[in-house]
């Protein structure tokens, strides 16, 4: 199928886009284009107008600043898999095909904020940091209060997410996922992440309206316990056609003491 029409605008520098998101609030942002384009195609998706921000150099490329690694939002999949960060790089080797990983953008999942995404948990377990700009200025958005809804992020209308920040002192770090074997998104998927205080931070995603703290998995853990039970409620959870609310909570369990078992 074909999108319905819409005009096209290209920024070339972080300023551009916002002053252009500025004065077109109907203004879509579209970086690699996986998400986007494939709902444009199936009508799901009808933005009048759309902003290319896959050009601002400035937001491309990974470098490090003290004790965390700066990652921009327009870095794609594949320079996150070969990269040297802690447990992304094994997260965007569930991501997609390579066709989808050449040209995908870790900002552009993030900011998409799908529920059954792989990022967000490992943004969650990792404790990230999103630098986000708009015309008013630049803040910093920690994951805990990124991902706030059904593909809803703290990303605010006018906004753009520049910059990821991650710390470059995580001790372990691993993901388990139970995958759609036709779409390839999490069923359910699992991220921990033990930091340079000892202490492990977890998350799921796939299971509910967006990526969640394993709280529960990480007191366990403090106490000694590394394969814990009933970690979250299936009334807490979406079921589905492809999964019951109560057989995700039990993947889970599952993927949680095999993700845990990783860390040594």
């Amino acid at each position: 199928m074909y999108p319905a029409n819409f005009d096209y605008q290209k920024a070339e520098s972080v300023d551009q886009a916002l002053q252009a998101l500025a004065a077109n609030p109907d203004l879509k942002i579209i970086a690699g284009g996986h998400s986007l384009l494939p709902a444009m195609k199936l009508r799901l998706a009808q933005p009048p107008a759309l902003l290319d921000v896959w050009g601002i150099q400035e937001m491309k490329g990974i470098t490090r600043d003290g004790d965390m690694f700066v990652v921009g939002a327009m870095t794609t999949h594949a320079d996150i898999l070969r990269s040297e960060l802690p447990l992304f790089p094994e997260v965007a080797g569930w991501v997609g095909d390579p066709m989808v990983r050449n040209r995908g953008t870790i900002g552009g999942s993030l900011a998409h904020a799908d529920p059954s995404a792989d990022y967000p948990a490992a943004a969650l377990a990792l404790g990230v940091e999103f630098v986000i700009r708009g015309l008013g200025g630049e803040r910093t958005v920690h994951a805990d209060d990124m991902f706030q809804g059904m593909f809803e992020s703290a990303v605010q209308p006018g906004e753009l997410l520049t910059h990821i920040r991650i710390p470059a002192t995580i001790q372990a770090s691993a993901y388990e996922k139970f995958r759609h074997p036709a779409s390839h998104y999490a069923v359910v998927g699992v991220a921990v992440a033990r930091h340079a205080d000892g202490e492990v931070r977890a998350a799921y995603t796939g299971a509910a309206e967006r990526a969640h703290r394993l709280t529960k998995l990480e007191e366990a853990v403090r106490n000694g316990n590394t394969a814990p039970t009933g970690l979250v409620e299936a009334s807490d959870l979406l079921g589905d056609r492809f999964a019951s609310a109560d057989y995700r909570a039990h993947l889970v369990d599952v993927l949680s003491a095999r993700a845990v078992g990783r860390l040594g």
